[in-house]
């Protein structure tokens, strides 16, 4: 069973940004594969840890390990490491993630940003979505080399291809971006015409986004490696889509409730009815009963929105209040005046005193 990461990192689940980097310091200072070479059991501690900060550090994916625990960031949760979030620790361990320790990684393209837009079924529900994006892809000319047809990108003389330059400085080995090939490894001694050396070109694509059940405005979905490519063959960016969910004239929700408001006759909570109410499913039968109070709620077992990332659905919730009429005909005011009269309720201005003070004397 996997283990909860506060109790990895050692903080309680109220920690803060400077707990949690304080604690992931430590561990990762004591555990780190470059102090402990050949100990397995070290270097599975450190991806422990490592795998907690990058989770805890996140907001999102915090909120989402905070609701649902690990089943939360399965799949479009975790998803790997992004480097940039250990960027405050590279004075001591240099690059964390890149093909291995001591090897500089190919340099990865940019994450782009996408926004859509989806009804309240939708977020309910779930569903599929085609989202168009603007985009670097790799160049077709060159294979996304970067280098002339026919020719290939010869290695940095400076870095003999590590991209890194490396010097100790005393118990850490550091690594500085090589200042010729700028991390690369490699340079073009005959550029791309069509790149122009890039190795990507720009191009519109349209994407299909599977949105979950659940969502709520704000709610961001990664797709890994839709962002534009990386110049000259490293890892592509990811495409965060932002979603935006339109009102609804009828529903609206309070977590994974759906709640309906509904405006009734008086004789409805008196007497009782039986009447048909919209949900997110179709029209469902509900029984009013006889005396019912005013601001009543009736709750519909499952019939709210999917619980994003678990199973089940929320409730729905009908809210009753009591219609008034604002201008009633001649009819309705003299049989509403009789009932007053029968139940001694004052009808007028001109009611006495002494009648009212019967009504709350009983």
């Amino acid at each position: 069973m996997r283990r909860d990461y506060y109790e990895i990192l050692g903080v309680g689940r109220d920690a803060g940004a400077p707990e949690l980097k304080t604690a992931y310091r430590k561990l990762a200072m004591q555990f780190h594969p470059d102090k402990n070479a050949g100990d397995t059991e070290a270097a599975e501690k450190f991806k422990e840890a490592s795998e907690a900060y990058a989770v805890l550090s996140d907001p999102e994916k915090r909120l989402r390990y905070d609701r649902f625990g690990h089943e939360g960031i399965r799949g479009g949760g975790a998803g790997g490491f992004d480097p940039s979030i250990f960027a405050d620790f590279s004075d001591l361990f240099g690059q964390f993630f890149g093909g291995g320790f001591g090897r500089a990684s190919s340099p990865a393209g940019e994450d782009l940003v996408a926004r859509l837009e989806i009804t309240f079924q939708e977020a309910a529900f779930g569903t599929e979505q085609p989202v168009t994006v603007d985009r670097l892809e790799r160049c077709d000319a060159c294979g996304g080399s970067g280098a002339e047809t026919g020719t290939r990108p010869v290695t940095c003389a400076t870095c003999k291809g590590r991209g890194q330059v490396r010097f100790s400085q005393g118990f850490f080995t550091m690594a500085r971006t090589c200042p010729s090939c700028r991390g690369e490894g490699t340079r073009i001694e005959k550029p791309c015409p069509s790149c122009r050396g890039e190795g990507r070109k720009a191009a519109r694509r349209s994407l299909t986004v599977r949105i979950p059940g659940g969502v709520e405005t704000g709610t961001r979905l990664r797709l890994s490696s839709e962002g534009n490519a990386a110049p000259r063959g490293g890892v592509g960016g990811d495409l965060y889509v932002i979603l935006a969910v339109t009102e609804h004239e009828i529903f609206h929700r309070e977590g994974d409730d759906v709640v309906v408001e509904l405006e009734l006759p008086f004789t409805v909570f008196v007497l009782g009815a039986e009447i048909d109410v919209p949900t997110l499913d179709g029209e469902e039968h509900v029984t009013i009963a006889p005396g019912t109070r005013a601001n009543a709620e009736i709750r519909l077992r499952r019939r709210g929105v999917v619980r994003l990332g678990s199973s089940g659905r929320g409730d729905q919730i009908l809210r009753l209040s009591v219609k008034v009429p604002k201008s009633p005909g001649k009819e309705e005011r003299e049989l509403l005046e009789s009932y007053a009269r029968m139940i001694g309720a004052p009808v007028s201005k001109k009611s006495s005193f002494a009648r009212v003070k019967k009504i709350f004397e009983g």
